[in-house]
């Protein structure tokens, strides 16, 4: 019966346009989220306290790696690591932010150091923890790729803390979405429209999920006996992350016609480079042969 069927499809569209009318997106503000903890004279922000757990979670996990056979350094290497990786962090994130994303921070230096003030890039951030493991493979004489492999696996547990930190502060928020996403949520500052949470995309895709890609890697395969394969997966595949994040993160406000002139976010044209990079190393060491494997090393 054509006439029941048409009032049957006419019912169900009411039904889904009523359902669609009275959803309603998540506001921010009603998770009763706070920047940090007010000590009475000090705020001490949740930004700092994820950077803080990122990095004293990777320097435990760092001290279980190296007890595992076949470690390229020694704890006092890790020690030290873990004091300029620290510095590489903070002054290479800071610095790379104001270089890519915000300039005119040079021109201030009192607000260049005003970390909580802008933010932190990742690509700077990187730079400087590169800059560190350098430093130390040098002093040390130590094999650079490998300890870069090992620091690989470590890098996730702060990026996915980080992450999490800008959700809570309700910054870096997504590009304007509908209500046909479950979880569009209204951030204050951003307008009444609902957007993609995309800091917890970040999270999962940068933190979560690469965390149990490496934590498997190496626990469970020969991957460190490969140098560079380590360091080549994580260096793609928080590049891969991050470019898929930006189609849903909104542009930094300085750069919005930056990103519509070019078609891509200044995020995703820094992280084509890595890819590549990324994807470069891991041909690299599954070319090789595998440490203590008896073949001889090719040419």
């Amino acid at each position: 019966m054509p006439g029941a069927s048409t009032i049957e499809g006419s019912g169900t569209l009411l039904i889904l346009s009523a359902a669609a009318s009275a959803a309603e997106p998540i506001y921010w503000v009603d998770l009763g989220l706070t920047q940090g903890i007010d000590l009475g004279f000090f705020m001490l922000r949740w930004y700092s306290l994820a950077y803080l757990a990122g990095i004293v979670l990777g320097y435990w996990h760092l001290t279980r790696m190296i007890k595992a056979p076949g470690a390229p350094l020694a704890q006092r290497h890790a020690d030290d690591l873990f004091f300029y990786c620290t510095l590489g962090i903070i002054i290479g994130g800071r610095l790379g932010y104001a270089t890519f994303y915000q300039p005119e921070l040079w021109a201030d230096p009192g607000e260049l150091v005003q970390l909580w003030n802008g933010g932190m890039s990742f690509h700077g951030g990187l730079v400087g923890v590169l800059l560190a493991i350098a430093y130390v493979s040098w002093r040390g004489g130590l094999n650079f790729l490998r300890v870069a492999d090992y620091i690989a696996v470590c890098v996730p547990f702060g990026m996915m803390f980080g992450r999490i930190a800008n959700f809570v502060n309700g910054e870096l928020w997504g590009r304007v979405t509908d209500l046909s996403v479950p979880w569009a949520m209204v951030f204050p500052g951003a307008g009444p429209m609902p957007r993609h949470p995309s800091q917890l995309y970040e999270a999962l895709l940068e933190g979560a999920l690469l965390i149990v890609v490496m934590l498997l890697l190496f626990w469970k395969t020969r991957a460190r006996y490969r140098p560079g394969l380590l360091v080549g997966v994580f260096t793609a595949g928080i590049a891969l992350g991050r470019f898929t994040v930006e189609f849903f993160r909104e542009p930094d406000a300085q750069l919005q016609e930056f990103a519509m002139r070019t078609g891509l976010s200044m995020g995703q044209w820094l992280t084509i480079p890595l890819i590549a990079i990324g994807i470069g190393m891991v041909l690299y060491a599954l070319s090789r042969p595998a440490l203590g494997s008896g073949r001889p090393a090719t040419a």
